[in-house]
């Protein structure tokens, strides 16, 4: 492990990085170029001070997660994700894992979508990118956990369940099925296995969906999105894929004119602010 050069890249890819590069509010009064120290700690999932004393050449030597964490957060290229490995003692992820490093191509399509909530999902359905349209229509994904920012684990275990949704049964054989197809592909996905695991132990209806070994490909282009303030919005979802990495752009929209439509328009206005 280099802690020297470690600390000195981790504060310079921090420093390049600006507030709406990573779906974050800008804020006022930054007396320091890029984002925070905290700021990137929460979108690792790691403590301030532990980011500090790595940046200042006084931590310990990470684990792969955390590797992998800083990485995502940091938004780093495919040659410095390896080199973050390589200097912090750690060998980088070898064929076969799935890919969870966004192309720089990518990012600069996701800056495009301004007035449309977007977010960029991997293999395994982790949300590795989102706009603040997204956050204001989904919730605050810095605010989560790395493990909590994951479309299954939200809609079988978390925020996302909505018992209510008419759409449940569809959408829930979907997200099973598409992780059955990324099992197939990545048998020796450590994360993977986890998150599959984690899942049947936490939900009864994931782990009776995923025993059926069904493949069901019926996502459906609209979804009801439950906002906290506006109440349940019916949106067009559509899906584009990023075949040489494996992930999919999510984009959520809604026709001229409806109720949906109006929604977004608000949200696009107060952003994480409470409504009404």
């Amino acid at each position: 492990m280099d802690r020297t050069e470690l600390g000195a890249a981790l504060r310079t890819w921090r420093e390049r990085l600006r507030p709406e590069d990573v779906g974050l509010p800008a804020g006022f009064r930054r007396r320091t170029p890029g984002l925070r120290r905290e700021e990137v700690a929460q979108l690792a999932g790691v403590s301030t001070d532990y980011l500090t004393r790595l940046e200042q050449a006084r931590g310990p030597n990470p684990s792969e997660s955390v590797v992998a964490a800083l990485a995502r957060a940091l938004r780093v290229t495919d040659a410095e994700r390896e080199h973050l490995y390589r200097l912090a003692g750690a060998s980088p992820p070898g064929p076969g894992r799935i890919r969870s490093t966004v192309r720089p191509s990518v990012q600069r399509l996701l800056d495009r979508f301004t007035d449309l909530p977007a977010l960029l999902l991997d293999a395994k359905t982790d949300v590795l990118l989102w706009n603040p349209m997204a956050a204001a229509l989904l919730g605050d994904f810095s605010a989560l956990p790395p493990a909590g920012r994951n479309m299954a684990r939200a809609m079988f275990t978390g925020p996302f369940r909505d018992e209510g949704d008419p759409d449940r049964e569809r959408l829930d054989r979907a997200v099973v099925s598409d992780l059955r197809r990324a099992a197939t592909r990545y048998p020796d996905d450590p994360d993977l296995r986890r998150l599959v695991t984690d899942l049947r132990a936490g939900s009864p209806v994931f782990a009776r969906l995923w025993d059926l070994r069904e493949l069901d490909e019926r996502h459906g282009h609209t979804k009801t999105v439950r906002h906290r303030d506006l109440g349940p919005l019916l949106l067009d979802c559509n899906s584009l894929s990023v075949d040489a990495d494996d992930q999919r752009l999510l984009v959520y929209s809604a026709a001229p004119g409806t109720p949906a439509a109006d929604a977004l328009d608000l949200l696009r206005v107060v952003g994480l602010q409470r409504v009404g």
